[in-house]
């Protein structure tokens, strides 16, 4: 209510006369009313203008001359008051500090990252990786219609493989992921290429210019004639060049201009039946494969992994073996020497048991009544009820006669009471070493097939792993060996059972 009345009074006060030359809005505004003062009004920052000097004109009081936008600059304030700049600090503070909680309101956030051309190349190529369970993992980032240049919608295929698989099935699950042609609707094709491990053109001494220069053009002589030429014999005549009565297709033509590929070109096509383990043995060479997909601009190079990458979970599983086997060795070790030490107690015995014999018999005979006529056939029937009672001992071990075997069995009998009485698991102990052959067999086949040496020692870790493994080698070779030959005797006896029955029938 207050305020209309006061809008009411200001229009119905009296204006300026002619004399006023100079008058200040604000001031005209508000000396009618002391009420509204400017000491009384607070101003907000850009809210309350500064003050203007505006003309009044002369032949109408009250009205002024120039509007103030039209005033010259010179005739504008060109201060900026505390409060404005107040305002500006607080709100300069408001952004740097929303642009610590939001980092995408930074500077050049608003650019479009598709300006940044990013390299399709990088993108695009796939990678080979080996899984604990010895199979291989291939990423291939598929493109099924190659229409973007910054390749962010690239989703990357992973295929997992068998080393003894056919190229043929890697590229039927290739196959099953890509679209038809838009052409001719067909599936694709795919081939792989990589570095052949053979150069049928080494140790000619001649550059591959040269090589291509000398199979780019070859020439019939027609009309042969031959003429001495500087003392050599030279063959001259009119030349024709062959000519391609059968000119290549079309589509021949884009399909080998659309697999040309000049950084690599010592790479060659692979049969679909070549094994992916023998094709990465070679593309291990070149560190890296291709692969093209028909209808794809660009092929797809897949990086083959070093001898360290394809090894490592091999070798870590090895490492782990060897540090339980190094545990187990020294309990292992402690537990033989007593035993074979034991034996020697035993064989000890026996040696001192014979000797205490032949003292008595010697005595028996030579120093007391009895003579040589009751010790001789006393001595006869001792010998041969011991060599009755070792040869059914024997029999009852089912052993071999002899003094090894008989060391055998007590030194294994002597061991496993020790092992019972450690906690050392026989068996357990056999199988870490029959686990960490087996690593070492299958790291040692993979060097092969990169021609690198492998130093088993660095993984296995212990001087005492090592010899550890290479007795239960030698002990696996040695059983082997007699389970061929308990095998072949087993074949032969069958043969004579069937050749004795073919007999009967006769």
């Amino acid at each position: 209510m207050e305020s209309s009345l006061s809008r009411i009074m200001i229009q119905l006060a009296p204006r300026a006369g002619c004399h006023a030359t100079s008058w200040t809005a604000a001031t005209r505004r508000y000396t009618r009313h002391p009420r509204f003062t400017p000491a009384n009004i607070q101003q907000r920052p850009f809210t309350a203008s500064h003050y203007r000097h505006v003309n009044l004109s002369a032949e109408k009081p009250g009205v002024v001359e120039e509007k103030s936008y039209s005033q010259s600059a010179a005739n504008l304030s060109q201060s900026v008051t505390s409060e404005e700049k107040d305002h500006f600090r607080v709100i300069e503070d408001g952004s740097r500090e929303q642009q610590m909680r939001a980092p995408w309101m930074r500077e050049g956030s608003a650019e479009p990252p598709v300006r940044k051309n990013r390299s399709a190349g990088a993108m695009a190529k796939g990678k080979l990786i080996t899984t604990p369970s010895r199979m291989l993992k291939i990423i291939l980032p598929l493109s099924i219609r190659d229409r973007n240049r910054d390749r962010k919608d690239v989703e990357p295929l992973a295929l997992l493989v068998h080393p003894q698989q056919p190229l043929s099935y890697l590229e039927r699950l290739i196959q099953s992921e890509l679209p038809p042609l838009e052409d001719t609707g067909k599936i694709p094709m795919v081939t792989f290429r990589a570095q052949d491990r053979s150069d049928e053109n080494a140790g000619s001494g001649k550059s591959e210019a040269e090589r291509d220069d000398e199979g780019a053009e070859e020439y019939d002589l027609k009309e042969v004639e031959e003429t001495m030429v500087n003392g050599k014999l030279e063959r001259t005549g009119k030349l024709n060049g062959k000519k391609n009565i059968f000119p290549p297709k079309e589509d021949e033509k884009k399909r080998k201009n659309q697999f040309d590929d000049p950084e690599h070109p010592h790479f060659v096509r692979w049969s679909p039946s070549t094994e992916i383990g023998d094709f990465i043995q070679d593309a291990a060479r070149a560190k890296e494969f291709a692969v093209d997909i028909e209808g794809t601009s660009a092929p797809i190079y897949v990086g083959v992994p070093s001898f360290a990458d394809r090894t490592y979970y091999l070798r870590m599983r090895l490492r782990k073996t060897a540090g339980k086997i190094s545990q187990l060795t020294d309990i292992k070790r402690e537990c033989d020497d007593i035993a074979h030490r034991g034996a020697k107690r035993v064989a000890q015995g026996g040696f001192a048991a014979l000797m205490s014999w032949w003292v008595s018999v010697y005595w028996l005979t030579f120093q007391t009544d009895l003579g040589w006529d009751v010790m001789e056939p006393v001595t006869y029937l001792v010998g041969l009820s011991g060599l009755i009672g070792g040869y059914l001992w024997f029999l009852y071990h089912n052993r071999e006669v002899s003094y090894r075997s008989a060391m055998h069995v007590t030194v294994s009998r002597r061991q496993n009471k020790l092992y019972e009485a450690k906690g050392f698991d026989l068996g357990y102990w056999e199988g870490l070493i029959e686990e960490g052959n087996r690593l070492r067999k299958e790291i040692k086949m993979v060097a092969d097939e990169y021609d690198v040496e492998w130093d088993e020692t660095r993984d296995e870790g212990d001087k005492k792993v090592t010899e550890a493994l290479k007795k239960g080698r030698k002990a696996k070779n040695g059983k082997n060996k007699d389970e061929e030959e308990e095998e072949e005797e087993e074949e032969e006896e069958e043969e004579e059972e069937e050749g004795g029955k073919e007999k009967s029938k006769k």
